[in-house]
């Protein structure tokens, strides 16, 4: 297998992509989807936060983003696979959508849902009341908890704001510990998402990748957000993206993990078909990266989020069959 690096999580990776029993990655397909996937446009995202929050302050952006990204988890009841929803400001919506529209409505209501302070000591009744839908808000005591850890830190240490952590940390992804993503894992466990596979730990990142990502994304234009080293992300290993690679064919699975997924048999956290399955999403859409550059000109080269991108759009409305498990990670 060609081995990949470039950053910490990609550097952790080839305990998994080496020995995986389960899953595998198809380079003969990876190279041939490559071939046409290159003449795509893959544009770079231009994520936009609904009912026009943030407008005019890069600050409320970041601080909506990353307090949203603390919980954007498990938003279908893992009994009986019904999916989060609510109606907000004449429309429906669901799963992160949904999540959005709850803090704006709170927002709405005064309720100072983006400060620390209010995070480290929300209770559960309240929460109940922002996650007002057509279900029970799904994991939503593991959710409280991780906005209790994360209000405190903030509360503490940042003037009970996340941007004012973002402001502080070097403009970097990873700078010797100092960077965005080396400096959350590190101070907000919540964000610290790895894994042991055969004694080795392998590092995921996906929700702190995922709330810079939108934060560049969002402000990237303005100049009020810059990164060194965004070719260092990786792909966000979720749910959805492994679907899609599974359907084109460049992943496979084992039979007895393929008829797990389509019996909707739940598979633990950190156990070893969770594991390559999300090692190898990361490492697909990796080598995908590589394959497509070798094809386009140096003015239209692309990073891993645009292939991320190109597989979560189409997919994550699919009725196919995802990997089912619990965790506050994805």
């Amino acid at each position: 297998m060609p081995k990949l690096t470039g950053s910490p999580v990609l550097d952790s990776l080839p305990a998994v992509i080496e020995h995986s029993r389960d899953v595998r990655t198809n380079v003969d397909r990876v190279r041939e989807v490559a071939g046409w996937m290159a003449y795509e446009e893959l544009p770079m995202p231009d994520y936009q936060l609904p009912f026009g929050i943030g407008q005019g302050s890069a600050d409320e952006t970041i601080d909506f983003v990353m307090t949203a990204d603390s919980v954007d988890t498990a938003f279908t009841d893992f009994t009986n696979h019904t999916k989060f929803q609510v109606d907000y400001a004449g429309r429906h919506w669901s799963d992160s959508d949904a999540l959005f529209a709850c803090m704006k409505r709170a927002m709405d209501n005064k309720i100072p849902i983006l400060d620390g302070k209010f995070l480290a000591s929300v209770t559960r009744p309240e929460l109940e009341r922002i996650f007002a839908g057509n279900i029970a808000m799904p994991m939503l005591d593991e959710k409280m908890e991780v906005w209790h850890q994360v209000g405190a830190v903030l509360a503490a240490d940042y003037g009970g704001r996340f941007h004012n952590f973002v402001r502080s940390c070097s403009p970097r992804l990873y700078d010797n510990g100092k960077g965005i993503i080396d400096r959350l894992v590190k101070e907000f466990p919540r964000f610290n998402d790895v894994s042991q596979y055969d004694g080795h730990t392998i590092k995921f990142y996906k929700l702190p990748q995922l709330g810079i990502w939108f934060v560049y994304s969002m402000l990237r234009k303005t100049g009020d957000f810059h990164l060194d080293d965004i070719e260092k992300m990786t792909a966000f290993a979720d749910y959805i993206v492994p679907v899609g690679l599974r359907l084109m064919g460049i992943t496979s699975y084992s039979e007895k993990l393929e008829n797990a997924i389509n019996t909707y048999t739940l598979i633990p956290r950190d156990s070893a078909w969770e594991v390559e399955i999300r090692a190898h999403c990361i490492y697909a859409t990796a080598l995908l990266r590589e394959e497509i550059n070798k094809k386009r000109t140096p003015e239209n080269k692309i990073i891993i989020p645009q292939i991320d991108a190109r597989f979560w759009l189409p997919y994550h409305t699919t009725s196919w069959p995802h990997h089912l498990t619990k965790t506050i990670m994805y």
